[in-house]
């Protein structure tokens, strides 16, 4: 007998949300069915149309493809398997329901929707369980609206076995008669998703461990229909780190939580993919940290599955990101930099290239740029105490003493040859004729054109990117403002 190909899905509500979570959930079902060889499969599920979005699904879709997860069917990809969008696929739901109610593992229930929280269990009490077969036809006959519940087992218990966390047993007297098919003919959640996989022939379903104590409804809901039951994977919990130091389920107090709130922070979709593998997963046999989305799927095993809940950790995003973005091709850098920086200044934008160069390797996310170049577009309030610096012996006094033949010198020269090289040689040949230690000299020379500690590049760098006109300036105006102290 032929092995069963693997077939996994990913089955969002149209939200327009994509929560870091949900986007690991896709990835790894992803994953997994590309190292088998197998087949992703994108499901829409609308039944709960309070929840509904406009174009959500175009949304879905377009953050699958940004971060490289490509479905093998789903609306809009094909398939054989299709309608892909629950709400399209009512008739079926209905069909199945009625067919659980013909084989005695479903009822109808005609209460009214206020008294399904009656009883002693924290839901349905169960009171149309068990009606004459005359009553029924009573209700029917007379139009009276109706709930088909999944009529569950008093006494036992439903045991199934999830890949992470081993075999599980839940007795059956904590289930409730969960509602399948609702008032207006739409299915639950948890009825269409087992109608579905079925059909669509899923084999293995990644979800989150939350839906561990609902499952054993599932596997009743199988043996029902006598389907074979798929195999179960429950995901850890994404947490994020509080205040305090404490950890909670990932939310959006934590800060960027979603895959389009990340990439708008200036997060490389990649990146962003390569680290929420990382969350909750590791290969085992290397320590490698930075994957293609091709070597991950090589590298990807459930035994690399971890029951521990993952920790949301923005400077490791931060570091992984910072490691792709050192590895693109200058040009790319610059055309995809260029939006962050906003309306620069001529002297700037003249230097753009030089300006990338200087950043590319410096910043964790592109959202950085801006407070990077701040100094740049405007020259910081002045501040003594950045003159000093025990490592150069540089003092304020010191420069006083070597900011006026420093830039007398650099007065000397032309905008043409205003570059980090001529600047630099030039600079240098005064350094070694005066004997002036080269750090110190370069030390007051940046702290006077930059007015900051920290900055991406050298002094010869910042006086380039300024500029010969708008240096000078800054130069003489530190100057003045030394003398006045």
């Amino acid at each position: 007998m032929a092995e069963q190909k693997v077939r996994t899905r990913f089955a969002p509500s149209p939200t327009g949300y994509m929560h870091i979570g949900n986007l690991r959930t896709a990835l790894y079902g992803y994953l997994y069915a590309k190292a088998q060889h197998g087949d992703f499969i994108l499901r829409i599920e609308d039944t709960d149309r309070s929840r509904y979005v406009a174009d959500a699904v175009d949304f879905i879709r377009r953050t699958l493809d940004l971060a490289h997860i490509h479905p093998d069917e789903g609306p809009g990809f094909g398939g054989d398997c299709g309608p892909y969008v629950q709400s399209e696929r009512t008739d079926l739901y209905k069909k199945y329901a009625e067919e659980l109610v013909k084989s005695g593992h479903a009822y109808y229930c005609f209460c009214a929707e206020e008294d399904h929280t009656a009883g002693e269990f924290s839901g349905y009490d169960r009171t149309c369980r068990d009606l004459p077969q005359d009553v029924i036809d009573a209700h029917l006959a007379a139009g009276d609206p109706y709930v088909i519940r999944q009529k569950m087992p008093l006494t036992g218990a439903t045991t199934f076995f999830d890949v992470l966390h081993g075999s599980i047993t839940i007795q059956n007297a904590e289930l409730e008669d969960q509602v399948l098919l609702k008032r207006d003919g739409m299915p639950t959640y948890n009825f269409a998703n087992v109608i579905d996989d079925h059909l669509m022939g899923i084999t293995h379903i990644m979800r989150g461990a939350e839906f561990i104590t609902s499952t054993p409804k599932y596997i009743l809901l199988y043996e029902s229909f006598g389907w074979d039951v798929p195999t179960f994977i429950h995901l850890a919990p994404v947490m994020g780190k509080n205040e305090d130091g404490s950890i909670s389920k990932l939310s959006k107090r934590h800060g960027a939580t979603s895959f389009e709130d990340l990439v708008k922070a200036g997060y490389l979709p990649e990146a962003i993919t390569n680290y929420v593998a990382l969350l909750g997963w590791n290969p085992k046999t290397t320590n490698q940290e930075i994957f293609s989305m091709n070597e991950l799927i090589e590298a990807f095993r459930l035994d690399g599955l971890s029951k521990s809940p993952a920790v949301f950790d923005y400077a490791k995003l931060g570091w992984i990101n910072g490691e792709y973005l050192k590895a693109m091709e200058d040009e790319a850098f610059q055309k995809l930099a260029r939006p962050y920086f906003g309306d620069l200044p001529e002297y700037l934008e003249s230097a753009y290239a030089t300006l990338c160069t200087l950043l590319k390797t410096r910043i964790t996310h592109l959202s950085e740029l801006p407070q990077e170049i701040a100094f740049l577009t405007s020259q910081p309030a002045f501040d003594a105490a950045l003159y000093t610096n025990k490592r150069n012996k540089a003092t304020p006094e010191k420069a006083k003493e070597l900011l006026p033949a420093m830039i007398g010198l650099l007065e000397t020269v032309s905008d043409d040859d205003w570059n980090n090289a001529a600047l630099y040689e030039k600079l240098n040949a005064y350094i070694e004729e005066t004997g002036v230690k080269k750090g110190l000299a370069m030390w007051v020379l940046r702290i006077a054109a930059a007015g900051k500690a920290v900055t991406p590049g050298g002094a010869t760098e910042i006086l380039t990117l300024l500029g010969r006109n708008v240096s000078l300036e800054r130069l003489k105006k530190s100057l003045a403002n030394l003398n006045e102290i």
